[in-house]
């Protein structure tokens, strides 16, 4: 990282301040590789994760194109997070993402790949709809300090809110207040669909092992009575019972039982946990430490909210 680019990524403004955690920058000790099907395209890939050298972040490599886990490559896609440069798409990364950066895996190389070397739409696999099979894998493999070209460790850095930031659409909102220490407060609200209804869901304290133990193990979810505008939409062509939760307005769960009675709402905080570690760079955290509250957010609100965090909007 050379001088400027480090002044410039880590530049306070009016509504953040850069500061150190008190910690090192850390990698993961191994190679990991998973195997799975994409939810929304149903293709099979395959997905190794390699330690990285300090300051290097996190990013996708699909040779010869290299695509940072970063907002600025962020495209806007229905129920994933895509990124997108110089025609390749990686779609559906926030689970991915959110174990990586609660798991303190700050610098790492993403290899992906499917069986069509030519195919540059490609998809991280959905597992069981969870972080779980991530946060395990880097669980047996462990962590390291991370380490530069020259053998020295650096510090990793987080973003600290001076004043209110927010973002909305409609009745949607995301918001962060100043706060010493990362809290997270996040509602939904399906007042359609009895069995969901409205719940909040909080984080006092964001640790790995709360994340492993209690945010990880929730799986993405559905609402059966859209599911055959949403495969005609194109989308959810890999999805089954066997990897989300599936949520009839008149019958209820499809496919019980729940790992925690909030589990939607639960994974609503893993999803931002992923979005937002695109506001990570040169291996800093991604979450900014702040009191973040959201209400029926997105994906796409997520991002938005990050880009205001970046001064993008």
């Amino acid at each position: 990282m050379t001088v400027s680019s480090a002044f410039n990524a880590f530049k306070s403004s009016k509504s953040i301040f850069w500061k150190s955690t008190g910690r090192l920058q850390q990698t993961i000790a191994g190679c990991i590789e998973r195997k799975g099907k994409g939810l929304h395209s149903g293709k099979v890939s395959t997905v190794k994760l390699w330690p990285e050298l300090a300051s290097k972040g996190r990013y996708f490599d699909f040779q010869p194109n290299v695509i940072r886990a970063s907002i600025e490559f962020a495209e806007e896609s229905p129920l994933c997070t895509t990124l997108c440069k110089d025609g390749v798409k990686i779609r559906t990364v926030e689970h991915l993402l959110s174990a990586l950066e609660a798991m303190e895996v700050d610098n790492c190389r993403i290899e992906i790949k499917n069986s069509d070397p030519e195919d540059c739409d490609l998809e991280v696999p959905i597992f069981d709809g969870s972080a779980s099979e991530w946060v395990e894998a880097i669980e047996q493999v462990g962590l390291k300090e991370a380490t530069d070209h020259c053998g020295n460790c650096c510090e990793k850095m987080a973003a600290y809110v001076n004043e209110p930031v927010h973002v909305w659409r409609n009745d949607s909102f995301v918001a962060a207040f100043p706060s010493p220490e990362i809290r997270i407060t996040y509602g939904i609200d399906f007042q359609q669909v009895h069995a969901i209804g409205c719940q909040w869901f909080s984080v006092t304290s964001l640790d790995n092992s709360f994340y492993s133990k209690h945010i990880a193990l929730s799986r993405t979810f559905c609402i059966y009575e859209e599911v055959e505008r949403m495969r005609n939409a194109g989308l959810i062509k890999g999805g089954g019972l066997e990897n989300a939760l599936v949520c009839s307005a008149s019958k209820g769960w499809l496919n019980p039982p729940l790992r925690f009675p909030d589990e939607p709402c639960r994974h609503k905080v893993l999803d931002l946990i992923g979005d937002t570690s695109l506001f990570a760079r040169f291996g800093s955290q991604g979450f900014p430490v702040a009191h973040i509250v959201a209400y029926k957010g997105s994906h796409a609100l997520h991002s938005d909210f990050v880009r205001r965090l970046s001064g993008i909007i």
